[in-house]
């Protein structure tokens, strides 16, 4: 797609989030950054209201609770039905029983159109042997690439592999995005954000696969320029807020970094 951000900021699509307690200030503050408009509805009496007014839905399970997943469930319905892009952010996918019955039941039950993990994560998913560590990546055994690519066919959808090097595939198309810097890893809710991202990009791109490459190339771009100006983590943080806010799409043309397999 030709301009996404501008495309964004122009548009301002309501990207509603039902996502987790520890990120949320930071996907919402995130989310307005890029230039969409976040809102996060957890209740089940309203949560399918607000997906019906919305253009994309992020599920995230990082604070699990059953109440939440029926929350996911009716607003992924709503979703469905309005033919608007659910991303599920599989956090923590591994390290729980509880966890992967309820990841695996959001995936049996709805239509889920961005599928993004870290490669534990989406490993675990694909039915690799793979292990979680709370919510960091543990290494496979397998190529990632293929796993991504499998599990992408298996559900129909795009899948996104987050690490050193990010993979994203819809099952025909993988790409290896290459931008980002190792401080993105220092704060914790890089992920998270990236799935607020994510849904923003294909709030406007019905090519989730492209969409999703675009947004992760983005995001990698703002770490790249913000680490150029930090000391740490703390100066870090602020500066990636500054820089996804004023990035532009001629910038991350002349930055992007990603490869087609």
């Amino acid at each position: 797609m030709q301009n996404p951000l501008k495309t964004i900021r122009e548009t301002k699509p309501l990207v509603h989030h039902i996502t987790n307690w520890v990120t949320i200030y930071d996907c919402a503050n995130m989310t307005r950054a890029i230039g969409a408009l976040p809102v996060m509805a957890h209740a089940p009496e309203e949560c399918a209201d607000m997906t019906g007014i919305s253009s994309a839905l992020v599920l995230n399970i990082g604070t699990l609770t059953v109440e939440i997943i029926d929350s996911m469930l009716l607003s992924a319905a709503a979703a469905n039905e309005k033919g608007i892009p659910v991303v599920l952010d599989a956090v923590g996918v591994g390290a729980t029983k509880f966890r992967d019955e309820m990841a695996a039941k959001i995936l049996d039950s709805v239509r889920i159109d961005v599928i993004k993990g870290n490669y534990s994560e989406i490993a675990k998913l694909a039915g690799e042997n793979a292990e979680t560590k709370g919510v960091e990546a543990t290494s496979i055994d397998a190529d990632p690439r293929q796993v991504a690519k499998g599990l992408a066919k298996a559900k129909a959808c795009t899948v996104v592999m987050t690490g050193k090097e990010d993979i994203v595939s819809d099952g025909e198309k993988t790409f290896i995005v290459k931008n980002g810097h190792e401080l993105m890893g220092s704060i914790v809710g890089t992920g998270c954000v990236a799935a607020s991202i994510i849904g923003s990009f294909a709030a406007v791109n019905p090519d989730y696969c492209g969409a999703a490459r675009d947004a992760l190339c983005c995001f990698g771009v703002a770490g790249e320029l913000a680490a150029e100006k930090a000391n740490g983590p703390g100066s870090f943080k602020v500066n990636l807020y500054d820089e996804v806010f004023n990035l532009t799409d001629e910038m991350v043309k002349n930055k992007m970094n990603f490869e087609e397999c």
